[in-house]
């Protein structure tokens, strides 16, 4: 095929033989690849299609120069949108939903339409929700969940702890604790909700990097800003997810198309409000074992941090990759240095502060 359609090895084809290839072999295609490469043979003002891109095509793959094509051309897409097609059955007009609830351009919701095959499910939302929430406190605690005025909530070895910050599992294990079955609720609604679509598009690598960087900088902003109290809840990663995919939704909101998008951000907002404000309060209030006081609301403000800059640009482009983004690395620099700082504030600065902290449980 490449020395039919490329007889000089130069890389490209020429788009007058791009749209016979099309012509000849469009029936074969999804209506939507074959969409994407006429809009990709309709952009190009040099009269030539590099070659690489129409295997990256074929294959599933995008590359930059594809991207940069589509967009900086003057595509028209020429079949109906994909919200309008009839027919579908259970499945496809889920996978169709889930499209239009996180990708705000036609091209990406088609493409995406065309290749999901859900394999693999959006295994790590479904497993960090299940196993970590429900077996552990279910099965090991032989109760649902923990409330802060139960016996074992300090003597829990998850939960972090001023006075137990050297072990190092507690930053990321307070996640499987909560402080309240309210606490807990509102964590998985939320997590389950916009989580798995998310997983759905994005895939496990990118969402669950943006959930364990947002509970990571939820245990390091507590030991940071509040440094005599401990925290439970998985409100960091959950607030890095949610925040991130809000400011998409406000960053693209023109070409956002799904459904009740102002109601459900309200909902969204209201929801996370409410949670942060108990978390708040909580924290202020009357510790059952003093002097230790309840949980810390940082991990909230942590996570949020985490949403509205990596998660914003891990979620920003579809199957764009990451190293190739300035911002990408510029966030990542700002994020990896805040972890050092914190690591070096956990050593230091307890001492040099002599701060009162609450005994070990």
């Amino acid at each position: 095929l490449l020395s039919q359609f490329d007889p000089d090895n130069t890389g490209y084809i020429s788009t007058e033989k791009f749209r016979s290839l099309l012509q000849r072999h469009g029936s074969e295609l999804d209506p939507h690849k074959l969409e994407v490469l006429l809009a990709l043979a309709d952009s190009n003002s040099e009269g030539r299609i590099c070659y690489q891109d129409f295997v990256n095509l074929m294959s599933n793959k995008r590359s930059n120069s594809f991207r940069q094509a589509i967009l900086q051309g003057n595509r028209r897409l020429c079949s109906k949108a994909l919200l309008e097609e009839t027919g579908l059955s259970l499945s496809q007009r889920l996978i169709r939903h889930v499209a239009y609830e996180t990708l705000p351009r036609e091209i990406d919701r088609k493409w995406y339409y065309d290749s999901y095959t859900c394999c693999p499910p959006p295994w790590f939302m479904i497993t960090i929700t299940l196993v970590a929430f429900f077996l552990y406190n279910g099965v090991v605690l032989d109760r649902f969940v923990l409330q802060v005025t139960h016996p074992l909530y300090l003597k829990n070895t998850l939960l972090y702890h001023p006075q137990l910050r050297a072990q190092a599992w507690r930053y990321l294990t307070y996640i499987f604790m909560h402080a309240g079955i309210e606490h807990l609720g509102l964590n998985v609604v939320l997590q389950l909700l916009v989580g798995v679509p998310l997983e759905m598009v994005h895939g496990a690598a990118r969402i669950s990097f943006v959930y364990v960087a947002g509970v990571v900088a939820g245990s390091l902003a507590v030991s940071v800003a509040d440094m005599t109290a401990p925290v439970v809840g998985s409100s960091g990663g959950v607030y890095a997810l949610v925040s991130a995919h809000l400011a998409n939704i406000v960053m693209n909101w023109s070409g956002m198309k799904c459904q009740f998008k102002l109601l459900r951000m309200a909902v969204a907002l209201i929801c996370m409000s409410f949670e942060f404000g108990r978390a708040v309060w909580l924290r202020f209030h009357p510790s059952a074992y003093p002097p230790c006081p309840h949980p810390s609301f940082m991990a909230h403000l942590g996570g949020v941090m985490v949403g509205i800059t990596l998660g914003v640009i891990v979620l920003r482009n579809y199957e764009q990759r990451l190293q190739d983004q300035t911002l990408w690395w510029i966030f990542l620099s700002i994020y990896v240095i805040f972890v050092l700082f914190a690591i070096f504030w956990n050593i230091f600065a307890y001492s040099l502060l002599d701060l009162k902290l609450p005994p070990p449980p």
